[in-house]
C-alpha cells in the first residue's frame, strides 16, 4: 500500500478540527472572563453583567476571526506549533486586542481599559499552548512503532542530527526510529532532542548499539574531518552497523534533511578529498547557444562532461565516440531514450583524419572538448604504437579538423603522468599537450589542456579494480606498499575541464590543486572497511613505466595561479602537428614519443615549434 505523504497525514489529522481562525476567536471568551475577574474581583457582575460581557466577547471574536483570516490569506498556511505559527498568534491577537482596547474607549460599551490588555496576555498563551499540544499529539501519533521500526544511532547532536531525528520521528511509514544520539562534545551528554538522549561519545557506539539493537549509524556532521569519519566508521562497522552520511546542502533541492536524503558512506568520504569549487557561472558565456562537440563522449570523463554541459543549454551537443554501446548508454542517461538515430550521437574514430574533417565541416562546432584517449599504462607499455595512433596522431587529427572548421575554443584532457613522463602513456599525453600548445602559439586561439590525477570511479580505475576483487573474494593487488596517487571525483574533474575553456590562456595546461597524494594501500584498507570484511593485500611490484609517486608539475614548471587559488596555469613548449605526419613503426613509436615529449632547455619556444627542428627530432626517434 502506498505511503501517505506528510501533507496528507497533516490534512487527515485536521479534518475534524475547526479552522484555526475560529479556534483563535473562541479563545477570547475565557480570556476576557479571566481578565474581568482579575481586574474587578467580586464586582465583576456589577460592572460587567452577562449581556455586556457577551457583547464584548462577540466583538473580540469578530475582530480575531477577521485578523486571522486576513493574515492567513496574506501569508499562507503555517506549520502548527512552529515558531512562525507562534509569531502569527502574537501578531493577530495583538491586532485584535488593540482594536478592542480602542473600541472600549468609545461610549458604545463600558469596558475597563485594562481588561482588553489583561485578556491579551491570557489569550496569547492559551492560543499558543493549544497549538503546541496539538502538535505534540500529532507527532506522538506519527512516531514509528518501536516494535517494528529499525533502531538508528545518530552521530552529531547539531543541526544535522536534530533534523534527522525529527524527520525519522515524523514519518511512521519510513520505519526508522532514532534510538540514541552520540556526540564527542562532553557538554552534550544527556541533552535531549525530541525525546532522544545523547548517550555518549564515539567510544560508546559499540555499547550503545548492543543496548539499543541499532542497525544503522548516521553521521550527521557535514564538516567532520576525514580522520574522524574513518574512526567513527571503523567503530560503527566493528559494532555491526551500516554507516550513512548526510549530503551537502547544496546537493539537495530543499533546505532540510530527511532520512531518504541519506547516502551510503563511500570511498571519497574516506579518502578525504575535499572538492575544489570552481566558478562555473562563466561557462554559460561560451557554451550556451553554441555547438559543442565532445570526443570520447562515452568514457567516464566524457559522459559526465556531456551531462554537465547539457545543463548550460548549448544549441547542440555532439557526442563523438567509436564505441556504439557507450554512446547508447550516454544518450539513455541524458534523454531517457537511446534510439541512436539522432544527429547528436556521432560514431567515428579520431584516428580517421578524413572522417573527422568531414564531420567538423558539416557540423561546424564552436567548442571542442577532446576526451578520447587510450589510458591504461600497462597496456600501452605493450603496444606503444597504439598510444601513438590514438593519443598523438588522433589528437593532431582533432586539432587539424578543429582549425579547418574554425573552432573557437579547444580543451584537451591530459593527465598527471604527462609531468616528467616515464611511461608510454605519459609521453603520449605530454606530446598531446605540446601539440595543443603549438596550434595555440601559431594561431593565437584559446586552445588549452587540463591535467589531473586519478579519477575516483572511472572505468578501469584502481578503486573499481579493488571493489571487484573484494566482491569476488580475491586478494587485493597493490604494486608497492609506499605507492601514492592523486585522486579527484569525476564531477570535480569535469568542472575543471569546463572551467579551463573559460579561463585558460592559449597553450597553457591547467593543473588542479589536488591536495596531498594518498597511499594506495590505505585506499585498499578503507575499501575493506566499507565492505565489512577482512581481505588479504598482495604486493605485485611496480610495473614498467610506473612511478612510485606521481607529480603534477614537470621539471622547470612553475606553480602559478593567476585566476583561481586552486588552479595552476603552466606554459607548455609548443610542437607543430606536422611532427605526427610521417608514419611511425611499432619499434619506433616509444622512442619518437619520448623525444617529442622532451622539453629542450634553453631553446626559445618559437624555435621548438619550427618545422626544421621538428623534422630533426623525428629523425632522431626513427634512427633509434
Amino acid at each position: 500500500m502506498a505511503r501517505r505523504s506528510d501533507s496528507d497525514r497533516a490534512r487527515g489529522t485536521g479534518r475534524n478540527i475547526p479552522p484555526e481562525a475560529f479556534v483563535d476567536a473562541l479563545t477570547w471568551g475565557p480570556s476576557l472572563l479571566v481578565a474581568a475577574w482579575l481586574r474587578l474581583d467580586t464586582e465583576i457582575w456589577e460592572v460587567f453583567p452577562p449581556p455586556a460581557l457577551a457583547f464584548v466577547v462577540a466583538i473580540a471574536l469578530v475582530l480575531q476571526f477577521t485578523a486571522s483570516t486576513v493574515a492567513k490569506n496574506l501569508r499562507g498556511h503555517r506549520v502548527t506549533g512552529a515558531v512562525d505559527d507562534a509569531l502569527h498568534v502574537v501578531a493577530t491577537f495583538s491586532v485584535a486586542g488593540s482594536a478592542l482596547f480602542v473600541i472600549g474607549l468609545l461610549p458604545l460599551v463600558s469596558v475597563p481599559r485594562s481588561v482588553p490588555l489583561i485578556a491579551l496576555l491570557v489569550a496569547v498563551p492559551l492560543a499558543v499552548g493549544q497549538r503546541v499540544l496539538r502538535r505534540l499529539l500529532h507527532e506522538r501519533r506519527s512516531r514509528p512503532d518501536p516494535a517494528s521500526a529499525i533502531p538508528v544511532i545518530v552521530f552529531g547532536a547539531g543541526r544535522g542530527g536534530q533534523e534527522i531525528v525529527r524527520s525519522m520521528l515524523g514519518d511512521a511509514g519510513a520505519g526508522y526510529l532514532p534510538a540514541a544520539l552520540v556526540d564527542d562534545d562532553p557538554h552534550a551528554r544527556g541533552r535531549r532532542i525530541s525525546g532522544v538522549v545523547v548517550r555518549g561519545t564515539r567510544d560508546d557506539i559499540g555499547e550503545i548499539a548492543t543496548a539499543t539493537g541499532a542497525e544503522y549509524l548516521v553521521i550527521a556532521v557535514q564538516s567532520l574531518a576525514v580522520e574522524d569519519i574513518r574512526a567513527v566508521s571503523r567503530i560503527a562497522t566493528a559494532a555491526g552497523l551500516q554507516v550513512k552520511v548526510i549530503p551537502a546542502l547544496k546537493d539537495m533541492l530543499r533546505p532540510w534533511i530527511g532520512f531518504a536524503d541519506l547516502r551510503d558512506l563511500d570511498i571519497a568520504d574516506l579518502i578525504g578529498r575535499t572538492p575544489v569549487e570552481v566558478d562555473i557561472s562563466s561557462i554559460a558565456e561560451y557554451v550556451s547557444g553554441r555547438c559543442v562537440l565532445v570526443t570520447g563522449a562515452g568514457g567516464s570523463i566524457g559522459s559526465e562532461l556531456c551531462r554537465q554541459l547539457d545543463r548550460f543549454g548549448p544549441d547542440s551537443l555532439l557526442m563523438l565516440d567509436r564505441d556504439e554501446s557507450a554512446l547508447h548508454a550516454l544518450q539513455l542517461s541524458l534523454h531517457g531514450r537511446a534510439l541512436l538515430d539522432s544527429p547528436d550521437v556521432v560514431l567515428a574514430d579520431i584516428r580517421d583524419r578524413d572522417t573527422l574533417h568531414r564531420i567538423f565541416h558539416e557540423r561546424r562546432p564552436d567548442v571542442v572538448f577532446h576526451a578520447a584517449a587510450l589510458k591504461h599504462l600497462p597496456m600501452l607499455e605493450q603496444y606503444p604504437q597504439e598510444a601513438w595512433q590514438t593519443n598523438v596522431v588522433g589528437t593532431a587529427n582533432v586539432l587539424d579538423a578543429a582549425l579547418a572548421a574554425g573552432v573557437g575554443r579547444f580543451v584537451n584532457i591530459s593527465t598527471d603522468k604527462a609531468a616528467n613522463p616515464t611511461s608510454v602513456l605519459g609521453h603520449s599525453k605530454r606530446v598531446g599537450e605540446r601539440l595543443v600548445a603549438g596550434v595555440a602559439a601559431r594561431e593565437g586561439v584559446p586552445y588549452v589542456s587540463v591535467r589531473f590525477g586519478n579519477v575516483i570511479g572511472s572505468r578501469g580505475s584502481v578503486l573499481t579494480t579493488f571493489a571487484e576483487q573484494i566482491g569476488a573474494g580475491l586478494p587485493i593487488t597493490v604494486t608497492h606498499p609506499d605507492v601514492t596517487r592523486f585522486f579527484m571525483t569525476i564531477p570535480e574533474a569535469v568542472r575543471l575541464v569546463v572551467q579551463a575553456g573559460a579561463v585558460g590562456r592559449p597553450g597553457e595546461v591547467l593543473v588542479l590543486d589536488m591536495g596531498e597524494p594518498v597511499r594506495i594501500v590505505d585506499i585498499a584498507r578503507q575499501l575493506t572497511l566499507l565492505a565489512g570484511r577482512s581481505v588479504q593485500i598482495v604486493y605485485t611490484g611496480l610495473r614498467d613505466g610506473e612511478k612510485l609517486h606521481e607529480e603534477l608539475f614537470g621539471t622547470g614548471e612553475q606553480d602559478v595561479r593567476p585566476v583561481h587559488p586552486a588552479v595552476s596555469h603552466v606554459p607548455v613548449p609548443p610542437l607543430e602537428p606536422d611532427a605526427t605526419v610521417r608514419p611511425v613503426t611499432a619499434g619506433e613509436a616509444e622512442a619518437v614519443m619520448r623525444h617529442l615529449a622532451e622539453r629542450t632547455v634553453g631553446v626559445p619556444q618559437a624555435r621548438v615549434a619550427h618545422p626544421e627542428r621538428l623534422a630533426r627530432v623525428v629523425s632522431i626517434g626513427e634512427r633509434q
